[in-house]
């Protein structure tokens, strides 16, 4: 984590056109250390919320948080693949191992399987695969707590 608060101030202080003696003159104002080398993460992250003050503005991953899927049944299918994952059933608990699993299970009944979960636009092709992952659960003695994902 440390090492990704670096590269943050750093693109920071480019951002803001600080050069390495500015940089340094301002982490020594906020922490009273003027190497990063020397710094805690709560000191790096203290000099990166100066920076965003300032006017610095990170940009997000682009691998971060995926939207919600577009409908509720897809939405059901990823709480059926997290809750297998909780109880250890999956080896592979991400949204690629849910894909895999899409694919060598469906795709020669199907003929052609789409490369995300959340492309499926089929409502039988839904459902099938909802009860391959309910009929799962029912083998390894899951119970899904329906009641709190009514919330």
């Amino acid at each position: 984590m440390t090492r990704s608060l670096q590269q943050k101030i750093h693109v920071g202080c480019r951002h803001l056109g600080l050069d390495a003696e500015a940089r340094r003159a301002l982490q020594l104002a906020e922490t009273g250390k003027s190497s990063m080398r020397d710094m805690s993460e709560a000191d790096l992250k203290r000099v990166l919320k100066r920076l965003e003050n300032d006017g610095f503005k990170a940009a997000k991953k682009p691998g971060g948080r995926r939207p919600v899927a577009p409908r509720s049944d897809l939405r059901l299918v990823h709480v059926l693949w997290r809750k297998l994952g909780e109880a250890g059933q999956l080896r592979d608990p991400s949204r690629a191992g849910l894909n895999r699993f899409i694919r060598a299970r469906f795709a020669r009944a199907w003929g052609s399987v789409p490369a995300d979960v959340d492309m499926l636009r089929e409502w039988l092709q839904i459902d099938q695969v909802i009860q391959a992952l309910k009929s799962w659960g029912e083998r390894a003695e899951i119970d899904f707590d329906w009641e709190e994902h009514r919330k």
